[in-house]
Formats: C-alpha cells, structure tokens, sequence
C-alpha cells in the first residue's frame, strides 16, 4: 500500500502526524486527523469500490465534505467522520448505478429488438403526432425536458413558470402520451 505524502509550501515532504507540525493554522489538526486514519479509510474505501481508482475517488470527497464540517466545529471524531462518509459515499454510487442499470434495462425493454429502420421511422412519427396533440404547455415542457435535455428549474424560468408546475405539466404529458401511445397500438 501507497504511503500518504504530502507537500508543505516549501515543498518539503510531510508524513503522518509530521502534518500538523509543518503546516501551521487552524487546519493543521484536521490533517493530523486526517493523516491517522488515512490508511484505515482507504483499505475501507477499497473494499466498498472494489477498484484503486475508485476509493480514492470516495476518500478525496469524503476528506473534502469533512474538512468544513471540521472547520464549523461539527466534528468531533475526524475518524469516525470520514468513516461514515466514505459508507455514505459509497452507498449513493451504489444506488445511483443501480437506478440507472434498471431505467437502462427498461429503455431496452421499451425499445423492443427492432432492426427494421421502416419500425423506428414509424414509431418516431406515432410519437410525434402524440407529441403534437399534447396542449402547448405540456408539449413545450416535454420538448424542452426530452429534446434540449433542460433540467426542471430551467424549464421552469424558461416558462415564467413554478418548478411544481413544471413537474405536474410534465408528469400529465407523460400519462397522456403513454394513454395515446397504447391506444394506438390497441388499434
């Protein structure tokens, strides 16, 4: 395993708790703290990621999420701190690419094994006709959500409109056009 190094302003290399000694102020014992539970956090980290790359990935953010929480005063146990926002970290990675695997997954489903290029020029123009008999608003909301890839607050300042409406105009839109979409196919 890597030894953690640092370099102090004079460029002279700094280890462990040599840390709060060679750099003076107030965060010098954040990086004694720090310096004491590095290696413990990583092999943690590690273990979680699954890959070098990855866990540093987890312990530079969590080091960088704990050190203004160590500034406010907040933390009492550095250690412990890290330790829980390397988990914490860790645990939103998790859920993020499982979401993402399962909405893949659904977009695959949805999409069918069609090759034909006549099928996706078929289904592209039922989609737009459904798209276009959509109220303006909803159909505004869902070019600017889909087709510009907007995220929801900009859609909304873009409309004069609130992000709530924003989300209900959008979430209508979406129940119409899954109803006309199924309707059609039913025929």
């Amino acid at each position: 395993m890597a030894e953690w190094v640092w370099r102090d302003v004079d460029g002279a290399r700094v280890r462990g708790s040599e840390a709060g000694r060679a750099i003076a102020g107030p965060d010098a014992a954040f990086l004694v703290a720090v310096a004491e539970e590095l290696g413990r956090i990583r092999r943690m980290a590690l273990l979680l990621a699954g890959d070098p790359a990855s866990a540093d990935d987890l312990v530079g953010e969590a080091v960088a999420r704990t050190l203004p929480r160590w500034r406010s005063g907040e933390v009492d146990d550095c250690g412990a701190y890290l330790r829980r926002a390397v988990v914490n970290l860790a645990s939103h990675r998790w859920r993020r690419l499982a979401v993402g695997r399962r909405r893949d997954h659904a977009a695959l489903h949805w999409l069918g094994d069609s090759t034909d290029a006549a099928e996706v020029v078929v289904e592209r123009d039922r989609t737009l006709r459904a798209v276009m008999r959509l109220p303006v608003r909803r159909r505004a909301i869902v070019i600017l959500r889909f087709y510009e890839d907007l995220p929801l607050a900009q859609i909304a300042a873009a409309l004069g409109v609130s992000d709530g409406t924003v989300k209900s105009q959008l979430s209508r839109a979406l129940d119409q056009l899954r109803g006309d979409l199924d309707g059609e196919e039913a025929t």
